[in-house]
């Protein structure tokens, strides 16, 4: 984008930074809006849309780390991930400025600044500005996966190299981490994108169902064969079948598939007829299939034959920033549906989201968005507007704590920082400790 267009928040506790900058600024960029309380961050992006964030290091204390700045440069990134974040400061530590760029940040300015460069590196970073790659296309009608952590982007990658291939595809994952829309995302940006996307959930099948959904029957086969019907492989000619739930089938169910692929053709249940295939494979499961193979539960041949190559798709808790970017999703979708909203959102409501574990993992963020809609009486969400589901809290309340005394601190200062917003001075009062103690443990524990 052209600088003249851009949008800046510059914060900052010294009011002559703020206004030397506002004066350079002013003249080049569409607005500035300047701050000197880092605490109020959170409620300027949640109402307004910046470009770019000038952020200083260090905010009205003695030690001058530049961990509070660090602190706010994440919180920039977990509110607006969209947002390019320069930070700037009066100590040209080497080791703070590389940090700073891989927590996220756009650039690294010292102060005392030269003007000209100041503009030049703006200029340059608007105008070569990317957009990350933060969804990916799933359905004709447009609807696709969103994220923009490291995680979910590697997942991104990889069904834009195999999707143009035939190669079979083997998915894995917990319960509710969108496999099926991975498979189908697969299929979307394929070569086969125009014929059938076949999905069955072979888990659910009895060993006689299985014959008769997967391959077809022709009339007079079984009892209550009064037609010819086409299996899922010949429904799927030409296009893509899923296969869900892969790890919960038979022995005997594994060798009769395996026939199949090895041979590339079907015969209907009460036919000698034999119908070549022509579909890409997709298999998709919870269960860790290698150890179902060491138990001698899963075939290896058939692993080889439905895994060219695997995607694993990662957990809800482990993606970071996608669970703003995807309560904001659901957000306005059952905004839409329910005719309530917009709602703005109280820091403490994606704070408690972001402390809960989802177990139930992208299904459960989505049930859990719903129910807040839905319940909530104005268009303010609190945390108080959250509420959990009582199954899977007691799956969570069922696993094994990490009572390490290294986690439990870890736990305690970020719930603490969390609190007050950020204000360094204030939480190391409630922890007990100095100011400088706590800097030390914030370095410690890289947070």
């Amino acid at each position: 984008m052209q600088i003249k267009n851009a949008k800046i928040l510059i914060i900052d506790d010294d009011q002559d930074v703020l206004t030397a900058l506002r004066l350079l600024l002013k003249p080049f960029v569409a607005e500035i809006s300047v701050e000197k309380q880092p605490g109020n961050i959170n409620s300027l992006l949640e109402n307004s849309r910046f470009d770019v964030v000038i952020l200083d290091m260090n905010f009205n204390g003695l030690v001058n780390t530049g961990n509070e700045g660090i602190f706010w440069l994440k919180r920039i990134k977990e509110i607006t991930p969209d947002t390019e974040v320069i930070l700037i400061t009066a100590y040209g530590d080497i080791d703070l400025a590389i940090r700073s760029l891989k927590e996220g940040a756009s650039d690294f300015i010292v102060k005392p600044w030269q003007n000209k460069k100041v503009i030049e590196s703006l200029q340059e970073m608007l105008q070569n500005r990317k957009s990350k790659v933060k969804s990916i296309k799933t359905n004709p009608d447009g609807s696709k996966i969103i994220g923009e952590s490291a995680e979910i982007q590697e997942v991104f990658q990889k069904i834009q190299k195999v999707a143009p291939t035939d190669a079979n595809i083997l998915i894995l994952g917990e319960n509710g981490t969108g496999k099926d829309l991975v498979a189908r995302a697969i299929h979307e940006n394929s070569n086969r994108k125009d014929e059938a996307f076949v999905k069955v959930d072979v888990g659910a099948l009895t060993s006689t169902l299985f014959e008769s959904e997967l391959f077809g029957y022709k009339k007079g086969a079984f009892t209550d064969a009064r037609e010819d019907r086409k299996g899922r492989f010949e429904a799927a000619q030409g296009g893509t079948l899923f296969l869900d739930e892969i790890g919960n089938i038979s022995l005997s169910q594994q060798a009769r598939l395996l026939t199949v692929l090895q041979n590339r053709q079907i015969s209907p249940l009460g036919s000698n007829e034999v119908i070549p295939i022509d579909i890409r494979l997709i298999c998709a499961t919870n269960l860790d299939i290698s150890e179902l193979s060491n138990e001698s539960k899963f075939r290896k041949d058939l692993i080889y034959r439905i895994n060219t190559v695997d995607i694993i798709v990662p957990p809800l808790r482990f993606r970071g920033t996608d669970i703003t970017l995807l309560t904001r999703y659901f957000l306005e979708l059952y905004s839409e549906k329910y005719t309530k909203g917009p709602f703005k959102l109280d820091p403490g409501f994606l704070s408690k989201l972001k402390n809960h574990n989802f177990p139930g993992n992208i299904r459960e963020l989505q049930f859990v968005i719903e129910r807040a809609v839905i319940m909530t009486e104005g268009s303010f969400l609190t945390a108080n507007d959250l509420s959990f589901s009582a199954i899977e809290s007691e799956i969570e309340s069922n696993g094994i704590a990490d009572t390490r005394l290294e986690t439990v601190e870890k736990n305690s200062i970020l719930k603490v920082i969390d609190k007050n917003r950020g204000n360094i001075s204030k939480s190391a009062k409630e922890l007990g400790i100095t100011r400088a103690a706590l800097y030390r443990r914030l370095e410690k524990y890289d947070l």
